[in-house]
């Protein structure tokens, strides 16, 4: 007779082993990938310095309109409201960098600013300081991918939707 291997040890194979099983192995797959203390540690520093420069250093000049950046983006030629568009998109993603479940996302979307920011800074400034959204690119990306599993949850959740108590 086959057996199938479970927790208690092994056992005749059954239709409910097999379910068992089953379930067990696509729940183990399902869950987030751990990280070990140190590079959750690490990480959640790296997610505080990064917080900390986009709402600090790179949104607020935006958003009470520093000259340094009304000049910039005269130079781009949008004008102020793009300004303001930018250090608002800048402000949210370094709230959400600090919020767990938001983190990954957090890091995905300032990446796509930064993508942004490279093709602005080749195409408009001549690649004057085309290097530091890279670095802030590469910085968001090991976010995004050790947070990846809450990333995962998050998108479960909102997939998922509104769930309803069913309380008499």
């Amino acid at each position: 007779m086959a057996t199938v291997r479970t927790g208690d040890g092994d056992a005749p194979l059954t239709e409910e082993n097999t379910m068992s099983a089953t379930t067990t192995a696509t729940t183990t797959t399902a869950l987030p990938p751990t990280t070990g203390r140190r590079t959750d540690i690490a990480v959640r520093l790296l997610q505080i310095v990064l917080a900390l420069f986009f709402a600090l250093a790179s949104a607020a000049p935006k958003l009470v309109a520093h000259s340094s950046a009304t000049e910039g983006f005269d130079r781009i030629g949008y004008g102020d409201w793009y300004m303001y568009l930018v250090g608002d998109l800048e402000l949210a993603g370094a709230v959400a960098l600090v919020i767990p479940i938001l983190a990954g996302a957090s890091a995905i979307a300032l990446m796509g600013l930064m993508i942004g920011a490279f093709v602005t800074q080749i195409t408009v400034f001549d690649g004057e300081y085309a290097i530091t959204p890279v670095i802030f690119f590469v910085l968001l990306a090991i976010v995004a991918r050790v947070r990846r599993g809450r990333t995962a949850s998050l998108v479960a959740m909102v997939l998922r939707g509104p769930t309803t108590s069913t309380r008499g």
